[in-house]
């Protein structure tokens, strides 16, 4: 496996501190003061491995439903155990997502649908003629989690485009910050980098202290590693990773002096990986004064969606993490009174083929339906266009029911984007494709 020059410095400052603070931050801070604006952030959770939204928001009018369950057969979730949505009774959720069902049912959730990677509008017609260029390997895994991380042609690019906006907004909302504007609860991830900013990648159990199995020899060893980090050797590949390593030292202090001085949350997190991974999104937030930070964006993740078989049981179980966690997220938000600063949204590879094939699961497929939530999320509504659910009807590109989308990630992000501050002006930049689609403002947020 081939490694960028990035990646070799955190792996090589991480051995050059022993692996010492499971805490990997990247990159030098802009200190120009700018103004002190209010706080928001957002946070992106990603679900690996493709989510079969086709069973997370089902129609459930009676037509819809038994069209639903005609063409899906046994992956069909059978109606009376659906959870159906008060201000839209037509859909109803999986029934592993109530928590979901009572956010969207206040208002305090939303789901955009069929949204996925173009390049610019296209239609069956325009897709079957090649007469319009497809995002790069379509229905590949890693080319479509990297095409919605970086908001690329494909899957080339070195810097995601949550790394683009911090590299236009850091100045402005972070002047003297202590971290950097992002920070990953889910490692290293091409969302997250700039060109002229770097994240900080902190562990679900919050910053790393020093520890190692060789009890007599551990202080010496901590000082040698704080020792080597400051040694010029000339080398630039190895000053970087000095600096690099001198930040993991600092970061790890301001994090863990700051995190002493602030009261437990009260919220009761899931003990599941992303309830650990939101928790400490949280505690982040909760001490972001102490941080010197206005505007921070976070990635967290869940994996094992890739549903080629025994589909109905391993979904549920997922969605069964995701749905309680975002749950106890909000309610975070609302004791730290966040919840109309902060706004989460879901991202994944793809949705999955509307057919079945013969394994019980479904294969890879394209448009999918992603959940918004927070305070500022105008819910309770579907955006975007529902894909009509026939099998080489409209909206396949094929026999398969793999949805062409109706909206872009590029839109999703643009939407998202510049209700946390970046302006038209800076969309170029941070989502080069958006000027060739109507709309960089789907409405969903207020």
């Amino acid at each position: 496996m081939s490694h960028s020059r990035r990646s070799f410095i955190v792996n090589a400052s991480l051995l050059a501190a022993g692996n010492l603070l499971g805490f990997r931050p990247f990159g030098m801070l802009n200190a120009l003061a700018q103004s002190s604006p209010s706080y928001k952030a957002l946070v992106c959770v990603f679900m690996f491995g493709g989510n079969d939204a086709n069973n997370m928001l089902i129609p459930f009018d009676t037509t819809g439903y038994n069209n639903y369950a005609g063409i899906r057969g046994p992956l069909a979730l059978p109606q009376n155990t659906l959870l159906q949505l008060a201000p839209q009774p037509n859909f109803a959720l999986h029934p592993s997502m109530p928590e979901l069902q009572g956010l969207f049912n206040s208002g305090n959730a939303a789901f955009l649908a069929n949204v996925g990677t173009l390049l610019q509008p296209t239609t069956k017609a325009q897709y079957q003629g090649n007469q319009v260029a497809p995002p790069s390997n379509l229905f590949s895994h890693p080319d479509q989690q990297l095409e919605w991380q970086n908001q690329m042609a494909d899957s080339s690019g070195s810097t995601g485009w949550a790394g683009r906006i911090a590299d236009r907004l850091t100045t402005q909302y972070n002047p003297g910050a202590l971290v950097p504007m992002i920070a990953s609860i889910s490692g290293d991830t091409l969302f997250c980098n700039g060109t002229e900013t770097s994240p900080v990648s902190v562990g679900s159990g919050g910053p790393g202290t020093p520890s190692c199995s060789d009890n007599a020899y551990c202080s010496s060893r901590q000082t040698t590693a704080q020792q080597l980090s400051n040694f010029s050797s000339g080398v630039s590949l190895v000053q970087d990773d000095n600096g690099i390593t001198n930040n993991a030292f600092t970061y790890n202090t301001v994090l863990a002096d700051a995190f002493a001085s602030a009261p437990p949350l009260m919220t009761v997190f899931p003990a599941t990986p992303l309830g650990a991974q939101l928790n400490e999104v949280a505690r982040i937030m909760q001490v972001r004064s102490a941080l010197g930070v206005t505007r921070q964006i976070f990635f967290v993740s869940v994996g094992n969606f890739d549903t080629h078989s025994a589909q109905l049981a391993t979904q549920s179980t997922l969605l069964a993490e995701v749905s309680p966690a975002l749950a106890a997220f909000y309610q975070a938000l609302g004791e730290l009174s966040l919840a109309n600063q902060v706004t989460a949204f879901t991202c994944s590879d793809f949705a999955r083929t509307f057919q079945p094939n013969s394994a019980d699961g479904s294969d890879h497929a394209w448009g999918s339906h992603h959940i918004i939530l927070g305070g500022a999320v105008k819910g309770g509504q579907i955006y975007g266009t529902f894909p009509t659910l026939a099998l080489g009807g409209p909206d396949d590109v094929g026999s398969n029911g793999r949805w062409i989308p109706s909206t872009a990630s590029a839109q999703y992000a643009s939407t998202l984007a510049q209700w946390f501050g970046l302006t038209a002006a800076d969309l170029p930049y941070v989502l080069p494709y958006i000027g060739n689609f109507s709309s960089n403002n789907l409405g969903f947020l207020g």
